[in-house]
C-alpha cells in the first residue's frame, strides 16, 4: 500500500505544481510544404493515459485504458484481430508478434498468443511501464524499479532483481528494452544493463542525481522514450537532463540540462525532444550541442515526437498532427485528428505515421 501511496504522491504533486496554465501559442499558418493526407482510422478504447504502440511487420498494436486490444494492418487500415481484457490497463503493449503483454490497474499481468489469453499473474505492485517481450520471456519493470521475467507460454516466474528504492516515485513509464543480448532498464536516475538469463548486473551508469530541498525538487527518473543508434542510447532524465549513454561500456558520453518530462526521438546526427513548455530542441548527437530551438507551439502540451521521413512528427493536446524539419525545426506541416489530445509517440510504419488520439482514434497519415 505504501508504494501505491508513493506513486500518487508523486504524480498528483507534479501534475498541479505552478500556477494558472499559460495559454496555448497561436498556430502558424500551415505552409504545406510537406503534404501529408490520412490515408485510414481506426477506433479503439478511450485511453486517459498513455500506452505504448508496438509495431510488428506492418501491424501496429495499440491498447485503450479499458483494456481493447487492436491489431492493425497499417498499409490497409484494416483490423486483423481484436482482444477484450474487460480490465482497465495500467501499461502495454509488449510483444514479439506472437505473445502479446499488459498490465491492468488491478496489477495482474496478462499474456495473450492468437487474441486469446493463455495465462495472468498477480505482481506485487503497480507497474507503468509496458511489458518486454523477447526471447520467450515477458520482462516487467514496476514503478518502485523492480524488474521480473516470466516464461511467455506459462507464466512462471523466472527471476527477480529489486534494489532499494526512493520514497517518492515518478508516475510514468520507465526505460525497459534490449539491446543485444543486454536488458536495459531505469532505476531512478540510473541506467542499468543486466542479463536477461538471471537479472545480474552488468553495468550501472548514474544519467541525473536528484537536487533539491525536498522530496519532490529531489525526485529523478528515467522516462520511456528513447533513441538508440548501434550502442549509443539517447535518453531523457524527467525536468533534469538529457544524456547519451555507450550501453557496450556502460559510461555516459555527454549530459546536457533541460526541463521536460517526455522522451526523445532521434537520428545519426541530432536527438529531438520537447520541453515542458512546449519548446522543441534538437540537440547535435556527438556532444549534446544545441542544434537548434522551435519556440512556435509553446504551452500546446507536446507528445514524445518521432524523427522519420526526413521529418519530426509530434502532436498536441489541441489534436493537431506537427511535421517539423529535422534541419532548422521550421514547419513543414500539420494535420487535425479528432480535436482531443494525442497521446504517447507516433511511429513510422509502412510508409505511413500512426498515431493514437484521447478518444480512442488510431489515424494513420501518408506524405
Amino acid at each position: 500500500m505504501r508504494m501505491a501511496a508513493c506513486l500518487f504522491i508523486a504524480t498528483g504533486l507534479l501534475a498541479c505544481a505552478g500556477t494558472e496554465k499559460p495559454k496555448p501559442t497561436a498556430l502558424e499558418a500551415n505552409p504545406n510544404t510537406l503534404r501529408v493526407k490520412e490515408v485510414w482510422r481506426v477506433m479503439s478504447g478511450p485511453s486517459a493515459a498513455p500506452l505504448a504502440m508496438r509495431v510488428v511487420g506492418d501491424r501496429v498494436i495499440t491498447a485503450s485504458s479499458q483494456g481493447d486490444i487492436t491489431a492493425v494492418d497499417a498499409t490497409s487500415g484494416q483490423v486483423t484481430w481484436r482482444a477484450t481484457l474487460g480490465a482497465a490497463l495500467s501499461a502495454g503493449v509488449g510483444t514479439d508478434g506472437e505473445y502479446v503483454a499488459v498490465v491492468t490497474r488491478e496489477n495482474y499481468l496478462v499474456v495473450l498468443r492468437e487474441a486469446k489469453e493463455i495465462w495472468r499473474q498477480k505482481l506485487a505492485s503497480v507497474t507503468l511501464t509496458a511489458p518486454l517481450v523477447a526471447g520467450a520471456r515477458v520482462f516487467l519493470v514496476s514503478a518502485d524499479r523492480t524488474v521480473l521475467a516470466f516464461d511467455a507460454s506459462t507464466g512462471r516466474k523466472l527471476w527477480t532483481q529489486q534494489r532499494p528504492g526512493e520514497s517518492l516515485l515518478l508516475g510514468q513509464a520507465g526505460i525497459l528494452m534490449a539491446m543485444g543480448d543486454t536488458l536495459v532498464t531505469s532505476q531512478s536516475g540510473r541506467l542499468v544493463g543486466m542479463s536477461p538469463q538471471n537479472g545480474s548486473v552488468r553495468w550501472d551508469v548514474s544519467v541525473a542525481v536528484g537536487r533539491g530541498v525536498n522530496e519532490v525538487e529531489r525526485l529523478v527518473d528515467l522516462v520511456a522514450g528513447t533513441s538508440r543508434v548501434g550502442d549509443d542510447l539517447c535518453l531523457r532524465a524527467f525536468q533534469t537532463a538529457v544524456a547519451c549513454v555507450d550501453t557496450a561500456t556502460g559510461k555516459t558520453r555527454w549530459t546536457k540540462p533541460a526541463s521536460g518530462a517526455t522522451g526523445l526521438a532521434g537520428t545519426t546526427a541530432a536527438v529531438f525532444g520537447t520541453e515542458s513548455d512546449g519548446k522543441v530542441v534538437a540537440w547535435r548527437r556527438s556532444d549534446g550541442e544545441r542544434l537548434w530551438v522551435n519556440e512556435r507551439l509553446r504551452f500546446r502540451g507536446l507528445s514524445t515526437p518521432l524523427a522519420a521521413n526526413a521529418a519530426l512528427a509530434l502532436g498536441d493536446a489541441e489534436g493537431f498532427v506537427h511535421f517539423l524539419s529535422l534541419q532548422d525545426g521550421t514547419l513543414l506541416g500539420r494535420l487535425a485528428t479528432d480535436g482531443s489530445p494525442v497521446i504517447g509517440s507516433p511511429i513510422w510504419v509502412a510508409d505511413t505515421w500512426v498515431v493514437v488520439t484521447q478518444r480512442g482514434a488510431v489515424i494513420g497519415f501518408r506524405p
